[in-house]
């Protein structure tokens, strides 16, 4: 009875959860006669599914999809090298003000993205990065959040590892590339996996840098199927499918890694 009282309210959120996306892939499939029909159908009359293959077919999503692995790959290996090396600093490292340092830096996640806009598309116009794929890429380079993750990680690693290290003659870079990677994989593959959603993800700063078509990501690309006489529901939705698949498969590969790194890391 217990176990009873806790798995039907799990299940109850569970379909609040998973009901936009069971929507999404119920109009996917839909005649555009029953997408906003008075009364919704979960089940459609008649299976269409030659909507992926019109959607599919009505932009460059070959080139959307390009655009948005190499902008999250790129953001995901630099914020893990550099999130890395500042979060074995502030774990493992004394130096002068570095409580003071990382308590201003955790500051920072209290600022809101929308708040950087101006300012960053400022520098990067400057700098002569609209419409280009630095300007794209290099204001998300690291992440405070990564920086965090990874230091209450690596606070949790017994220190004998560390002497052991240490004993041996390693510095602080082969220390943590050669022994701390090592066993911290979970939370690295959780670090990589929220960056790369993330990034994966980002759609206003996309819209705001990129004037070119051939620059734009898939959530930006999803745009062409609104207009000023409407919007193409049912081609939509099977954009957005195929645009979700890609990270429903990453993210049921590393869930091992990512419920153990959040446990490890002591965020609950």
């Amino acid at each position: 009875m217990r176990n009873l009282f806790i798995y039907i309210p799990l299940a109850i959120i569970a379909l609040f959860v998973l009901g936009p996306f069971i929507w999404m892939l119920s109009t996917s499939v839909k005649p555009s006669g029953e997408v906003l029909s008075v009364i919704p159908h979960l089940i459609p009359s008649r299976w269409e599914f030659d909507n992926y293959a019109k959607a599919f077919a009505s932009s460059p999503f070959l080139l959307y999809f390009w655009n948005s692995f190499f902008i999250s790959f790129v953001e995901t290996a630099v914020d893990l090298t550099i999130g890395a090396m500042a979060a074995y600093a502030f774990a493992r490292i004394d130096f002068i003000g570095k409580r003071a340092l990382f308590l201003v830096l955790l500051a920072t996640i209290m600022v809101p993205g929308e708040v950087l806009l101006i300012p960053n598309y400022i520098t990067i116009t400057n700098l002569g990065w609209v419409n280009s794929y630095q300007g794209l890429i290099v204001p998300w380079l690291v992440s405070v959040f990564t920086i965090f993750l990874m230091r209450q990680y690596f606070l949790s690693l017994p220190q004998e590892l560390f002497d052991a290290a240490e004993m041996d003659g390693c510095g602080p870079l082969r220390t943590l590339f050669r022994i701390v990677l090592p066993v911290s994989k979970p939370i690295w593959i959780t670090a990589a996996l929220i960056k790369f959603v993330g990034a994966w993800n980002s759609f206003l700063w996309v819209l705001v840098v990129a004037n070119s078509p051939s620059l734009y990501t898939l959530p930006v690309g999803l745009i062409n199927f609104s207009s000023n006489e409407g919007t193409v529901y049912n081609q939509l939705m099977a954009a957005a499918t195929f645009t979700v698949i890609p990270l429903v498969i990453l993210f049921a590969v590393g869930q091992r890694y990512f419920v153990e790194g959040i446990a490890r890391a002591g965020i609950k």
